[in-house]
C-alpha cells in the first residue's frame, strides 16, 4: 500500500491491525520494510495479535525517489507523518541502524507518544563519525560531486550525499541531552563493523531514564539477523510491550 505524506512523498507500507501497544519498525540505510528483521517481527506480531506498521523511508524500497535525494530530517518527517496517520495510539518503536537514529530522535522529541523503544545496532550521528574520518579525497569528492562513496558488504557501493551530512549535523543525538522516560532496550553485536561497540556504550551513557538497558551479543554483526538474534529481538519487543500494555 502507499501512504502520501503531507509533503507529497509517497511511502510504501504494510500494516497489521491488532492490540496495543502497536509496533512500528524503522529500517536501516539502504534497507527497506522487506528486510529479515522486519518480516520476522511482523510474523511475531501476526501470531500474537499485535498491531504493527512497517514502511519504506523515501528513496528506499517501494517509496518514491532516490536515497541520495534525502537526509535525516526528511526521513524523520516521513516517520512522523506515517506513524501519525497509520499507527494511532501507543506504539513501541523498533529501529534498526539508521532507524535506531530516527527512533531516538522521535523518542526525545515526543516522549509521551511512545510506549517503548528498542534499537538494533543503532547508528545515531553516523554521518558525524564518517565526516571526522574523511580523507582529502573524500573532501574533494564532496566539494566536486556533492557525495562520497563507500564499498558495501551488502551489494553495490553506498553513496552518501551532502544533504545527508548536512541534515545529520542538524539532527545529532549526542549534541543534546537524551531523556527517554519510556522502557528502552539497546541491542548491539560485538562484531559489528559498521557501528562500533563503543558507540553503543556511549549511547547508554548519554541516555537518561529509569528503565534503559543495553544487551551486547558476542560475535553478532551489523545485520543482527541470525536465528538467535531474531529470537532476541522478538523477546525484547515482547518484554517492552508487556511492560507497557494497558491494564
Amino acid at each position: 500500500m502507499i501512504h502520501v505524506t503531507a509533503g507529497g512523498r509517497r511511502l510504501g507500507y504494510d500494516r497489521l491491525d491488532g492490540h496495543a501497544p502497536g509496533v512500528v519498525f524503522l529500517h536501516g540505510f539502504r534497507s527497506d520494510r522487506q528486510g529479515t528483521k522486519a518480516l520476522d517481527l511482523q510474523d511475531w506480531c501476526r501470531a500474537t495479535g499485535r498491531a504493527m506498521l512497517r514502511f519504506d523511508l523515501s528513496g528506499h524500497g517501494e517509496s518514491a525517489g532516490a536515497v541520495e535525494d534525502f537526509g535525516i530530517a526528511d526521513w524523520l518527517e516521513d516517520a512522523r507523518d506515517a506513524i501519525d496517520a497509520l499507527a494511532p495510539g501507543p506504539q513501541v518503536l523498533v529501529g534498526s541502524s539508521l532507524g535506531g537514529w530516527l527512533a531516538l530522535l522521535l523518542g526525545r522529541a515526543s516522549p509521551d507518544r511512545w510506549a517503548g523503544l528498542v534499537t538494533i545496532a543503532a547508528a545515531p550521528d553516523f554521518t558525524t563519525r564518517m565526516e571526522q574520518g574523511f580523507t582529502p579525497e573524500d573532501r574533494a569528492a564532496m566539494a566536486g560531486q556533492g557525495a562520497v562513496t563507500r564499498p558495501s558488504a551488502y551489494g553495490s557501493d553506498y553513496v552518501f550525499s551532502r544533504r545527508l551530512f548536512d541534515q545529520g549535523a542538524q539532527n545529532r543525538v549526542f549534541a543534546d541531552p537524551l531523556p527517554l522516560p519510556m522502557p528502552v532496550r539497546f541491542l548491539q553485536g560485538t562484531a559489528d563493523a559498521e557501528v562500533p561497540m563503543s558507540d553503543a556504550l556511549a549511547l547508554l551513557d548519554h541516555a537518561t531514564g529509569t528503565d534503559i538497558r543495553l544487551t551486547l551479543v558476542k560475535n553478532a554483526d551489523h545485520r543482527f539477523s541470525g536465528p538467535a538474534e531474531l529470537a532476541l529481538i522478538r523477546a525484547t519487543v515482547a518484554e517492552v510491550c508487556e511492560t507497557t500494555a494497558p491494564g
